[in-house]
């Protein structure tokens, strides 16, 4: 780093007093001193002082690229949840210089003393609640970045939505300053109407959440019955082998139930619909399970919908394939890409079947039945049973 344009510093809430020296340095000579409102006034920036336009945008920092020293500062560790990670795809090597400070999260887990790598912990400036969905189990434990004053509450009512009223919620208010306050109640009891930013709420779970299992009950997807049911969504998933990072292309998503557990698992996906109401139901699905930043839900009917499409680690066909898709998909996936189909048809079995023969992979035939009433007794009630083609293409 030769000649950094640009100094980005984690700032407390103790202001100048908590900063190295090269970061007053910094902040003295810079020509403009970038920052939120609070952030400015607690290094006394005056007139180089600029706001950070809402909504958020680094633009105007760009802006500056060679027309002076340049200092942006961020809460804490402007890496974790900050503007240093949003900076970062528009600047080249050898243009910044860092100067982090301990984390809101690493303050929390100071205050409360807990062990900071069993923690998780979620930037919810700008982000729905339901991000936590995938994290928020019995036994859990949290660190949430919130918005202002009111989102604690909010956030409370949101944790006795999900069945977590019992949880106990950490308030914490301006860690490492003067006005640092911490109080604890129960989000079922919560009451608090003086708390004021910047906050932060550690949660201590109780409750029962998502299974982090393949195959969530069929009745927590929105769904008009073309929905890949839970027993063979379990044995799909596992076939599919979910990693984080990995882009599914799922085609004829139906409920998008398969792409949804798949982003729950960590990775990305792209859900192919073209029924209108289906590709609803599907976004509708991503915001309730809180992956609607990793699932993107293209309203259009496959192959067509699949051109200018990143590249899939994975492809999942349901049901619906025919040859003129497979035609169309398989010359387009990169040597590697798994493929895993669903046929529950005869024609679509026999398709499979002639596919497997001249790809490889393996053939799987899954039965599926539930013991339903019967009389005064039960009996078993057989599902239509599936055919799995897996394949390494």
């Amino acid at each position: 780093m030769d000649k950094p344009w640009v100094t980005i510093i984690g700032l407390g809430e103790d202001g100048l007093a908590g900063l190295s020296d090269a970061s007053r340095l910094a902040i003295a000579q810079a020509d403009v001193v970038f920052g939120g409102p609070r952030h400015l006034a607690l290094v006394g920036a005056g007139d180089r002082g600029q706001a950070w336009p809402v909504p958020f945008d680094v633009a105007p920092v760009l802006a500056w690229r060679g027309a002076g020293k340049v200092v942006v500062l961020a809460s804490g560790d402007p890496f974790w949840f900050g503007a240093g990670g949003s900076l970062m795809p528009h600047l080249a090597p050898g243009d910044w210089v860092a100067h982090p400070a301990p984390s809101t999260f690493a303050r929390a887990a100071a205050v409360l003393g807990w062990r900071l790598e069993t923690v998780a912990c979620h930037g919810l400036h700008a982000a729905p609640f339901a991000r936590l969905r995938a994290d928020l189990h019995g036994g859990a434990k949290l660190i949430c970045l919130l918005q202002d004053g009111d989102a604690p509450r909010k956030f409370a009512a949101w944790l006795c939505d999900m069945g977590f009223g019992a949880s106990m919620c950490h308030v914490l208010e301006a860690l490492g300053g003067p006005r640092q306050r911490v109080r604890s109640i129960a989000a079922k009891d919560f009451d608090l109407a003086d708390v004021t930013a910047p906050v932060a709420v550690a949660v201590d779970a109780v409750g029962h959440g998502l299974s982090r299992g393949f195959g969530l009950p069929d009745d927590l997807f929105a769904h008009d019955g073309q929905i890949t049911k839970r027993g063979i969504r379990a044995m799909t998933l596992a076939a599919l082998g979910p990693t984080p990072g990995a882009r599914l292309w799922d085609i004829g998503a139906g409920s998008g139930s398969v792409s949804v557990e798949w982003c729950l698992a960590g990775g990305l996906a792209v859900a192919f619909e073209q029924n209108p109401m289906r590709a609803m139901n599907i976004r509708a699905n991503g915001l309730t399970f809180g992956v609607d930043h990793r699932l993107l839900v293209v309203d259009a009917a496959a192959p067509a919908a699949l051109i200018n499409q990143p590249p899939p680690d994975v492809v999942f066909v349901g049901g619906g394939g025919d040859q003129a898709l497979y035609e169309a998909v398989l010359p387009m996936l990169r040597a590697g890409t798994r493929l895993v189909a669903n046929a529950v048809t005869l024609q679509t079995e026999s398709l499979l079947l002639d596919l497997c023969t001249r790809h490889g992979g393996s053939l799987t035939r899954i039965d599926v039945a539930t013991a339903t009433p019967l009389g005064r007794m039960h009996g078993w009630t057989a599902a239509r049973p599936v055919v799995q083609w897996s394949a390494g293409i």
